[in-house]
């Protein structure tokens, strides 16, 4: 592969509307309609050279729709992402998600080169913990396993003794087999998993910026103004997850979704999510009491068309530091998902 420089910017074209009547029709309730000619170009573009390098692009589920739906080939959570990563057949992964994510690809699939679109495509939660931080932890507690969040750096994973999702927390918290883990690093993810476990955790203080602001007074706005079931990510403060009808990851409410069928819903996440499960299920109403990831927000359709072009930016993680996340990851691997929803 050789980066192509000199490929042109993605302009109209009129065949664009019918070769993309259906993904047109699909993001029309999702995105300003106005929008929708202003993507397809670049989607168009993104298609043809992806294609091209052999790529494949993965896309959290706080991407936006255009992304999620209009050029991603794998879509999903942390965990279904880290997966992906570690089973594709491509050598080339564009990363549509923050940094941790795209460096877990890169320790799972060390020979394949991961891009992301954005180097400052950050998270608040790996920015509230390093590596010091945990040894730290470990000199104050001895023997005691470490269990980090998936939103941590490749550093702090190396000092972990396992990672996990919100969607795994509580079972792979309980496969250490110990009377007390430290859980790193968010706060409210851990009262919750402390609440469905016997387990001891010795907690620290990182909050996720996005999920933090949510007050139990818009989710009860939520049910009482709209009649709405109200369905929580546990990044969210406690006195939020006490109103909620559902707390789960980004997999679970899918999940719980298509069980429950609700006419209307409140999703008390990030608002990307919300959009793209829309999409899945038009006869449910969702209710919006959500805030944006900015971090999140930074990947877009021409920075996703950059990177393939230009081959940047290449996600690097040193040998050293790879091998040890690379055992936490696949420790977290081996207890899969488990949740019940």
């Amino acid at each position: 592969m050789t980066a192509s420089a000199t490929l042109p910017v993605p302009v109209w074209r009129d065949e664009l509307e019918h070769e993309y009547a259906a993904l047109a029709e699909r993001l029309e309730p999702l995105v300003p309609c106005l929008e929708i000619s202003l993507h397809l170009p670049w989607i168009d573009a993104i298609n043809t050279l992806k294609k091209q390098r052999g790529a494949v692009i993965m896309a959290h589920s706080y991407q936006s729709p255009e992304i999620f739906h209009g050029v991603a080939d794998i879509t999903g959570d942390s965990l279904g992402l880290a997966q992906a990563a570690a089973d594709c057949d491509a050598d080339l992964i564009v990363l549509c998600g923050v940094h941790f994510m795209a460096e877990s690809a890169k320790i799972l699939a060390p020979g394949k080169t991961v891009l992301i679109p954005d180097l400052e495509a950050g998270c608040s939660l790996a920015s509230s913990i390093t590596a010091a931080d945990v040894r730290a932890l470990r000199a104050q507690h001895p023997g005691v396993p470490v269990v980090s969040y998936a939103n941590t750096s490749a550093a702090v994973k190396a000092e972990s003794d396992a990672i996990c999702t919100s969607a795994n927390a509580v079972q792979v918290v309980e496969s250490m087999g110990a009377g007390k883990v430290i859980f790193l690093p968010d706060e409210y993810l851990g009262r919750h998993v402390a609440s469905q476990t016997r387990v001891e955790l010795v907690l620290w203080h990182g909050r996720c910026e996005v999920h933090e602001k949510f007050t139990a007074q818009q989710a009860r706005h939520a049910r009482e103004q709209f009649d709405a079931m109200l369905v929580a990510h546990p990044e969210c403060p406690p006195e939020v997850l006490a109103e909620a009808d559902f707390v789960g990851s980004t997999t679970a409410m899918g999940k719980w979704l298509e069980r429950e069928k609700p006419a209307r819903v409140a999703l008390i996440t990030e608002c990307s999510m919300a959009d793209n499960l829309r999409a899945q299920f038009p006869a449910t109403q969702f209710i919006k009491p959500c805030n944006l990831c900015p971090h999140m927000q930074r990947i877009t359709l021409p920075k996703i068309y950059e990177a393939l072009r230009d081959l940047r930016h290449a996600v690097e993680v040193p040998p050293h530091v790879a091998v040890r996340a690379r055992a936490a990851l696949q420790r977290m691997l081996a207890v899969g998902r488990r949740e019940t929803v």
